[in-house]
């Protein structure tokens, strides 16, 4: 092996080597363990929302052997966060690496503990866009998709580039055969979240809606070509009690744009119990109604 190729080689195994005492196994039933990440030297460890099987008897496994009760502090099924406490002495969680850092074709490390040891895979990132949403509507800050081996106990464990600097924690329940991995940033407003509430408080209306191209004229008067249609009203929820009218057609929502259901899930996003304006078109006119969103249960 040549001096280039051995100080990359090299490089890999510090990156490694700096994180593993970080990575966790996380136990939570009768499936395969999952992988989880010290998020905090107080004791909150982060794993996949999707790999817990029950909220109870948890156990966190650690490098040194040791493993320790959890609880579970809140979940977020739609960005696949759960986040665990555990009591006992102070744990290390890795660095951050700054998000402007991160770049499509960059080499980057995935970690998991399946088992009583810890394992690394190699691969790039593959693909790197701006904030999208889950197809729950969850927020995700910015969407990284690698090509890293999804292996057993992958979700939950960190992505880090090859300084061992964390860029996230990976996830394979948000897309199917897709390794993705959800940006510190999201972590940090889902723990955020989670601390606070135990979940996300995204807000709904009491609505079924379909989306509708509008006629050229009123799509012109209005700066947009697709509105949502309201096509049904959940009885004393907050639409109805706002006054909206089945046939009333949402165009935005707190100045968002509403387009398609993903926009108003999007729109939603922690507006729970806070007063917003509603954009609608009813009769071909535009007017402004006042909506307080309710916690989706």
């Amino acid at each position: 092996m040549n001096n280039a190729a051995q100080e990359v080689s090299n490089a890999l195994a510090d990156a490694v080597e700096r994180v593993t005492a970080s990575v966790v196994r996380v136990e939570s039933g009768r499936r395969r363990a999952a992988s989880g990440l010290v998020w905090s030297s107080d004791g909150l460890i982060l794993t996949a929302a999707h790999s817990l099987e029950r909220e109870d008897g948890l156990e966190v496994h650690f490098e040194s052997g040791e493993t320790r009760a959890a609880t579970l502090v809140g979940a977020d099924l739609g960005s696949d966060v759960a986040l665990l406490q555990t009591e006992g002495e102070s744990l290390v969680s890795p660095e951050r690496a700054p998000a402007e850092s991160i770049r499509r074709g960059q080499l980057v490390l995935s970690l998991s503990r399946p088992g009583r040891s810890a394992r690394s895979s190699l691969g790039v990132v593959s693909a790197l866009a701006d904030e999208w949403r889950g197809p729950g509507g969850a927020k995700i800050e910015r969407y990284i998709q690698t090509d890293v081996s999804v292996d057993s106990g992958f979700s939950g464990g960190p992505l880090i580039d090859v300084s061992g600097r964390l860029i996230g924690m990976n996830s394979a329940g948000l897309l199917r055969a897709t390794a993705l991995c959800l940006a510190a940033a999201t972590l940090e407003r889902v723990v955020g979240a989670l601390l606070a509430h135990g979940r996300i408080q995204r807000g709904y209306l009491g609505i079924s809606s379909v989306p509708a191209r509008l006629p050229r004229a009123v799509a012109e008067s209005v700066g947009q070509g697709v509105g949502l249609v309201i096509t049904g009203l959940q009885p004393g929820g907050p639409a109805e009690q706002s006054g909206l009218l089945i046939g009333d057609v949402l165009l935005g929502l707190n100045g968002a744009r509403l387009e398609s259901i993903a926009d108003l899930q999007a729109a939603l996003e922690d507006r729970a119990l806070c007063p917003v304006p509603l954009r609608v078109l009813r009769a071909g006119a535009p007017l402004e109604v006042p909506v307080t969103p309710s916690v989706r249960s």
